[in-house]
């Protein structure tokens, strides 16, 4: 086999899921270009009595964890962030036939890369979608952060069925 053959065939199976990660990027930054038009910091509008849209700018990881941080988190999640996504299509480009675990990774890849892209181009995540009961809230998040969830989710769900096809 010549080494484009084996290029092309990454290729292939690449493709497909690049575009999902893609659309999850495209999602991602048009949601928060027209939060960040419509509200200003801090801003709260609430949507039902369970949600609300929120402008908040998050320089910790998922949740606001390390969010107050003196700063390095910033570089350091950015790095992390990165070399997930260098990982991730590794692992499509070797395992992109299988469709389950490669959409989760897809999912996960187009959020890693909607936050990175955040963090290079602002210093910090924006987050604006939040859910709250009476005194309690759940740290605000965002498109991104709901595919890496999901992602996450489904990759559990892929290796519970790839353990009982096995079993």
């Amino acid at each position: 086999m010549m080494v484009t053959d084996r290029f092309s065939g990454w290729g292939q199976r690449l493709l497909p899921w690049f575009g999902v990660a893609l659309l999850i990027v495209a999602a991602d930054q048009f949601s928060k270009m027209v939060i960040e038009k419509a509200f200003h910091l801090g801003d709260v509008r609430p949507v039902t009595a369970y949600f609300s849209l929120v402008l908040a700018h998050n320089r910790g990881a998922a949740f606001s964890m390390f969010d107050g941080g003196a700063g390095w988190q910033a570089h350091a999640l950015t790095v992390v962030g990165i070399a997930a996504c260098l990982f991730i299509l590794y692992m499509l480009a070797r395992h992109g036939s299988q469709r389950l675990f490669s959409g989760a990774l897809a999912l996960i890849l187009g959020g890693a890369l909607g936050n990175v892209l955040d963090r290079l181009l602002h210093g910090h995540v924006i987050d604006f979608l939040l859910f709250h009961y009476r005194q309690w809230e759940f740290p605000a998040f965002n498109v991104a952060d709901s595919a890496i969830t999901i992602g996450a989710a489904l990759l559990i769900l892929d290796e519970l069925l790839r353990v009982r096809r096995s079993g």
